[in-house]
């Protein structure tokens, strides 16, 4: 008779995909994250002895726990196969004592990929419960609650309730009130350049050169306008001739797989992807997805929450052998790539669990956001094994009477890598321009010449691409942390986000005050990052975990008591909005809760009237004449309804273009996203589209 198995997984999803591996002997099941943890309505640590934990059931995973109990006893055998990572190690733990399985016994299973035979192989070779791993989750843990549950209720009963602060969140939030305020106290500076349009005699097409300097002397700006204008009439009369042109290659090498954090900064910049939606878009196809045919349900990528860059040999051998098929031997260059120093290289980089399964192949399969990130982590992997992109440059130096100016072109020679990915920035780069047939001593024309003024910029605002980066690479928070941190200090109201950008308000700037003047390592990032280190310490088993805590805890006590005797009641003003409450005649203010901005009366607790807040598109709704509105749905998702819903039902998913009707029919056109963006009409008879422009791309247009 076959031995009955348990497994134990952390997702309902992810089990379902397991199941289907297994076979029938097996029984899968989820512990829907953790089912023990510290309490919610206590410290639950004992600081007076040794910083011991209580832990509790989490409250609704009684009943859950009680069903993994009887399964476990009924059971020869018991898995343990929580995430690969610190917070999935304790995660087993939290079971194996609570299932009665002896942690030295080699019940705990780790894959870092979701497939037939990973999850085979892992299972062929369990291993003990790693207690390094745990004891690193658990200094963070109790850590993490003791700077929480100490310090917010001073910020609740100083400022506002309903106010946090956290060990990364506080740094986090600090980084960005310091950017504005650098932002706010810039002093732009005025400088001039001078450009000049040239061409050869008789030919129309001009090339721009930049003024380089005299003779030998550098001087590529001028304080201002008279110095400017000083040259170009120098310049004017002069002969203008090619010097000098200088000819070569540049190699482009590709950019290493995906981390967490690269994931994240490029799904922010190419797909416009939130760190939070990054990471649940990057769990669903980690965890599985039914694609059909031959492989049925698969997870699509390994494991997302990974500092590393290092990809298996396996993995290799199929990216060469599908490069190689797919594009030529010109096109792979095989590399492994070395992880930063302080990297977590127990798991691969993010990658394709099968490189041959291509995004088109499957498009269908999955949803549009799947698609997206699939698609983003796909190219990235495969242009990682590609042969760097090389290009032609040319630098012309032309000579004005001793006066130096200087153009540069370059022109793709060989795509390499380019074939497949091109890797987004903030920044908008200038791109070179191929420059026209000219030869040395050739003389030239000034087509045009003048001088141009330019102001030195502040720095630019935080998005979430550039936090991210940002908090990497200062050593402050882990790959799991970046996209709760995010997503915690904008719903306590400390950020807000412009488009993009991540801006404090009033709050952000008074919290991080207060933490500035009396918890200054807590925002402090070398003091972060030094915890971060000392963690990573307790992880590799050089440093028991209580002695982190013991070091950490008696400056901080006495920065809490100082902060309780010294911090004054602090009025935060709420910003005023121009709407009238409708019950007591007073103006509205902003007040921001977990599900957003929303509107409410300044007279409460007298006056509880409160609205949400109101965004029209200056459309006139088809079938009652009402403006139809911005709405969001409860997962955030966007959407047009008319402002008499729900007693109208009219409803856009695509934003209404209120410039103009469709020429067609005279319907409601709306606009499409993406990098080629169109007008379509939403009668569904009539068909009409055109693009942004306005130019007609309707074959079938009457």
């Amino acid at each position: 008779m076959a031995k009955k198995k348990l497994l134990i997984v952390e997702s309902p999803s992810k089990a379902d995909t397991i199941k289907k591996y297994v076979g029938k002997d097996y029984k899968v099941m989820a512990s829907v994250g953790h089912i023990i943890d510290l309490p919610k309505s206590q410290l639950g640590v004992d600081v007076e002895h040794d910083f011991e934990p209580k832990y509790i059931t989490i409250r609704g995973k009684g009943e859950l726990l009680a069903q993994l109990k009887k399964e476990a006893k009924s059971s020869d055998r018991v898995f343990l196969a929580t995430d690969p990572d610190r917070e999935g190690e304790a995660i087993s733990w939290h079971l194996a004592n609570a299932l009665k399985i002896d942690t030295a016994s080699d019940c705990r299973v780790t894959f870092n990929e979701i497939t037939k035979n990973a999850v085979k192989a892992a299972i062929k070779e369990p291993r003990s419960i790693d207690m390094d791993l745990v004891d690193a989750q658990q200094a963070r843990r109790i850590l993490d609650r003791i700077v929480g549950y100490k310090i917010s209720p001073i910020l609740w009963e100083k400022v506002k309730k309903g106010l946090s602060a956290g060990r990364v969140q506080s740094v986090a939030t600090k980084m960005i009130c310091d950017r504005e305020e650098e932002i706010v106290n810039f002093v732009p500076r005025e400088y001039w350049t001078v450009e000049a349009e040239l061409k050869k005699e008789k030919e129309k097409k001009s090339f721009c050169a930049k003024y380089y300097g005299k003779d030998d002397k550098k001087e590529i700006e001028f304080n201002d306008q008279e110095s400017a204008l000083k040259i170009i009439n120098e310049v004017k009369n002069k002969e203008i001739k090619v010097e000098k042109i200088k000819k070569g290659e540049l190699t482009k090498n590709p950019p290493p797989p995906f981390t967490t954090s690269t994931l994240q900064q490029d799904a922010s910049r190419k797909i416009n992807f939130r760190t939070l939606k990054t990471m649940q878009t990057a769990q669903g196809l980690y965890e599985g997805v039914n694609i059909g045919g031959k492989y049925g349900t698969i997870g699509l990528i390994t494991y997302m929450r990974t500092d590393s860059l290092r990809i298996s040999k396996e993995a290799q051998q199929e990216a060469v052998k599908y490069i190689t098929s797919a594009y030529g031997n010109e096109y792979l260059t095989p590399r492994q790539y070395k992880s930063k120093k302080n990297a977590q290289d127990a798991h691969e980089a993010i990658r394709p669990t099968d490189v041959t399964i291509t995004p088109d192949m499957i498009k269908s399969k999955l949803s549009a956001d799947q698609y997206k990130l699939y698609k983003l982590i796909w190219e990235r992997f495969v242009a990682s094994q590609m042969s760097g992109a090389v290009y032609n440059t040319t630098s012309v130096t032309i000579d004005a009477g001793g006066h130096k100016f200087r153009a540069n072109g370059s022109g793709v020679k060989f795509k390499g890598f380019m074939a497949v990915y091109t890797e987004g920035s903030d920044e908008t780069k200038e791109k070179n321009k191929i420059l026209p047939n000219i030869s040395e001593g050739d003389i030239l024309d000034i087509d045009s010449i003048e001088g141009k003024q330019h102001f030195t910029q502040p720095p630019a605002r935080f998005t979430e691409a550039s936090l991210v980066h940002e908090l990497e690479e200062n050593g402050i928070g882990r790959p799991s942390t970046y996209a709760p941190t995010i997503t915690t200090i904008v719903s306590r109201g400390y950020i807000v986000r412009n488009k993009k950008q991540l801006v404090p308000t009033e709050l952000g700037f008074v919290t991080t005050d207060i933490m500035k003047n009396y918890f200054s390592d807590i925002v402090d990032i070398e003091f972060t990052a030094g915890m971060e280190s000392e963690l990573d310490d307790v992880e590799a088993g050089k440093l028991d975990w209580v002695e982190v805590l013991r070091r950490f805890y008696p400056d901080f006590e006495k920065n809490l008591e100082q902060a309780k005797k010294d911090i004054e009641k602090i009025k935060v003003k709420d910003e005023e909005s121009d709407i009238i409450c409708d019950k007591c005649g007073r103006k509205m203010v902003y007040k921001i809760s977990k599900f957003g901005k929303f509107l409410a009366c300044p007279g409460y607790p007298e006056c509880k009237n409160t609205m949400t807040i109101r965004e029209g598109t200056g459309v006139e709704c088809p079938k009652c004449g009402g403006e139809i509105l911005v709405k969001k749905s409860r997962k955030g998702k966007i959407y047009y309804a008319c402002e008499h819903a729900p007693k109208c039902d009219f409803i856009l998913w695509n934003r209404p273009y209120k410039d103009k009707k469709c020429p067609k029919c005279g319907s409601i056109l709306v606009e499409t996203k993406g990098k080629n963006p169109k007008l379509i009409c939403t009668n569904e008879g009539c068909g009409y589209s055109e693009k942004k422009t306005g130019q007609s791309v309707n074959d079938n247009e009457s």
